[in-house]
């Protein structure tokens, strides 16, 4: 079992920044992906990023191109997530997910595939 803590969210007017992190209770075995989602009020659970542990490749959501950055710290196994030009469409609560395997890159989109989720964090944009 993994055990994903998130922490970062906040109040923030738009074009504002943040930045969340993740830290997981252990790593997997092999190359796991740790990714990012959010979800509004009435709204389905959407992909925001992800990052391929060992390979160190990032994906994003077209939504957050641009604007949100994911990385990750290999020692302290923590993912951040950066953040910047924030928009009020950006509110949400933003859950934490770790995939045990990376086989795949197309299906890091779906929530569906991600093995752990943390109990998330609420993220206000204001306008």
């Amino acid at each position: 079992q993994v055990q994903l803590v998130e922490s970062g969210g906040g109040l923030v007017q738009a074009g504002g920044s943040l930045r969340l992190s993740c830290v997981a209770s252990r790593r997997t075995f092999g190359n796991f992906v740790m990714g990012w989602f959010r979800q509004a009020p009435g709204k389905e659970r959407e992909f925001v990023a992800a990052i391929s542990w060992i390979d160190n490749n990032a994906y994003y959501a077209e939504a957050v191109k641009g604007r949100f950055t994911i990385s990750r710290d290999n020692a302290k196994i923590t993912v951040y997530l950066q953040m910047n030009s924030l928009k009020p469409e950006d509110t949400a609560v933003y859950y934490c997910a770790l995939r045990r395997s990376a086989y795949d890159s197309s299906r890091y989109y779906y929530a569906s595939t991600y093995d752990y989720w943390g109990q998330g964090t609420q993220v206000t944009v204001s306008s």
